[in-house]
């Protein structure tokens, strides 16, 4: 892996009961880490609100799906974030992993992120 200047490394130690204290999944693509607001660089998930088709034109709600599947793969699991920089609200922008997979990388394979090229290019293919 490349070496990363100005690399600011999160994890998140989960306590049997305290566990929401530590971790706030905010959206598909937002969450709040011991207090700090990170946001997964190179993806965008739908908005909490935001419906989408499905291909018998059902409405459905995608961006609260995407949240609700972020949360379910997070469970009880240690996510580490590593963010290089902070966006125009002041955010972490982070890639978080659970057991060495890629929650953003998650997302966009479960079809609930896209990729996001203005903070990065790594999830255009």
């Amino acid at each position: 892996m490349k070496k990363l200047i100005g690399i600011l490394v999160l994890s998140l130690f989960w306590s049997g009961t305290s566990s929401a204290n530590n971790l706030r999944v905010v959206d598909g693509d937002t969450i709040i880490l011991n207090g700090e607001k990170i946001r997964f660089s190179g993806i965008d998930t739908p908005e909490l609100k935001q419906t989408c088709l499905k291909d018998n034109n059902e409405e459905v709600g995608c961006g609260m799906f995407a949240k609700i599947l972020l949360v379910k793969k997070i469970g009880n699991n240690k996510p580490i974030c590593i963010g290089k920089k902070k966006d125009f609200y002041k955010r972490t922008l982070a890639e978080c992993f659970i057991n060495g997979e890629s929650l953003s990388k998650f997302l966009v394979r479960s079809g609930y992120a896209f990729a996001y090229r203005k903070y990065s290019t790594k999830f255009v293919k």
